[in-house]
């Protein structure tokens, strides 16, 4: 059953790797992967349905999770854009030159996706991009470094990607040893191809303007005044979710219906109360809706949920097992459970993990032969470091490795083979970079 689970797995995900020359939605290859792949467990494991339906509702409330906060979010940057709030920001810049552009977007997208998850900066980063570049190949280099650095940015802090807030919520890790240990070697894991993607534009440093800039209807204009309420309303709303997340204990993806909700009320109130113009042209969030990537929330949901089969089959588990039997090194064994990362999900390889691994008390560690290299699975030893790195920074080298990956590849349709073509190898070396520069901190500290 798990070679068939897997074989399923390798041929859904050659599919939508190759979806230009398939030429079918990667949203209906992972819905039909899904599908499939729970038929065979359930036919071949021979489970209840009452256990079979247990272990699906599981998975299903993990994925929604997800896939819930990813609609809240991207409905409320897309509001705000609606209402031209990215306006402001694009004036705050101030620069038609590529490269100084490329570092600001960088260095603040690195930072952001520290206190904002590194898939609401992405999508923050990403649709102020696409009001200041008009070609299409510079704004998909652009979005790839957004991809990394947020990625590497979530990675250094407890709230800023998935896989540290389960490590750090379980106790593996905390706060000020993880900023302590990973900031550094994070910052290189973005620095490096950020460095390596400015040279492409060494003798093409001027942004393009678009050839025919259209002409804005005033009747459609909303005021600037209001323009910028949405803005900061919206923002607010968003740096809502990990204060809620800190103070409350609030799931994020309640955190972030809330702010959606706020937002969708007022502006209501707003255009009740001030109507100005004729109904068609009201941005309301309920028009915004319409505009969402279903496909796309589509096939994150297939992936997610087929990786959930994977988990539930043992696959993922007996893997991970057997990779630490064979490889009795904690470097090793989190590099390569990073480059996994940018292949399947990196919350069920992190999950896995920590199955694997219970935290020892320091009473075990000395008790056991080999006590050096327990050491390591203490609560903030260098394994759960590495972990809360590699899963994080590892999703970069793929464009379907990681949430914020997803997120810029359904914004801005890029392609598996161009992230694959241009971007991986960058990735891959800031990947390598930062486990370089932990080790030496770990050697000399």
């Amino acid at each position: 059953m798990n070679i068939l689970l897997v074989i399923v797995f390798i041929i859904g995900y050659a599919m939508i790797v190759f979806e230009t020359k398939v030429k079918v939605n990667k949203a209906a290859i992972s819905l039909l992967m899904c599908g499939v792949m729970w038929g065979i467990y359930k036919l071949a494991s021979g489970l209840p349905s009452e256990i079979l339906s247990s272990q699906a509702l599981e998975h299903l409330g993990a994925s929604c999770e997800i896939l819930i906060f990813l609609i809240g979010a991207i409905t409320i940057v897309t509001h705000i854009d609606e209402h031209d709030g990215f306006y402001a920001l694009t004036k705050m810049v101030g620069t038609q030159n590529k490269v100084k552009l490329l570092w600001f977007v960088g260095v603040a997208t690195f930072f952001m996706s520290s206190v904002l998850d590194n898939m609401t900066t992405t999508i923050v980063m990403v649709m102020l991009l696409s009001r200041l570049i008009y070609n299409r190949r510079d704004l998909c280099l652009f979005a790839s470094v957004v991809v990394i650095a947020a990625n590497s940015g979530g990675a250094w802090s407890p709230i800023g990607d998935v896989t540290t807030i389960m490590l750090w919520m379980n106790g593996n890790v905390t706060t000020g040893p993880l900023i302590k240990m990973l900031l550094l070697p994070c910052l290189v894991s973005m620095l490096l191809p950020l460095i390596l993607v400015a040279r492409r534009f060494k003798t093409d440093k001027v942004l393009e303007k678009p050839e025919v800039e259209a002409e804005e209807d005033p009747q459609i204009r909303v005021s600037r005044r209001f323009s910028n309420f949405v803005l900061i309303l919206g923002v607010l709303g968003l740096l809502s979710v990990p204060i809620l997340k800190e103070v409350a204990n609030m799931p994020p993806y309640l955190s972030v219906m809330l702010a959606l909700g706020v937002l969708w009320f007022v502006t209501d109130v707003c255009y009740n109360r001030y109507k100005r113009l004729d109904e068609k042209y009201e941005y309301r969030v309920s028009r915004t809706l319409r505009h969402i990537d279903m496909p796309t929330i589509l096939f994150f949901f297939g992936i997610l949920m087929a990786v959930g089969v994977l988990e539930s089959s043992g696959v993922l588990g007996r893997f991970a097992a057997s990779l630490d039997s064979v490889i009795d090194n904690v470097y090793v064994v989190s590099g390569i459970i990073g480059a996994l990362s940018s292949v399947v999900d990196n919350v069920p390889l992190v999950a896995a993990c920590m199955g694997m691994y219970p935290i020892p008390e320091l009473a075990e560690v000395a008790a056991t032969a080999n006590a050096a290299h327990m050491m390591n699975y203490v609560q903030d030893g260098l394994f759960w470091q590495l972990i809360s790195y590699c899963a994080g920074v590892g999703g970069s080298m793929l464009i379907i490795g990681s949430a914020a990956g997803v997120v810029a590849m359904g914004l801005q349709k890029i392609s598996f083979g161009w992230y694959l073509k241009n971007v991986t190898f960058y990735a891959m070396l800031g990947y390598l970079a930062g486990i370089l520069v932990l080790w030496l901190q770990n050697l000399i500290f």
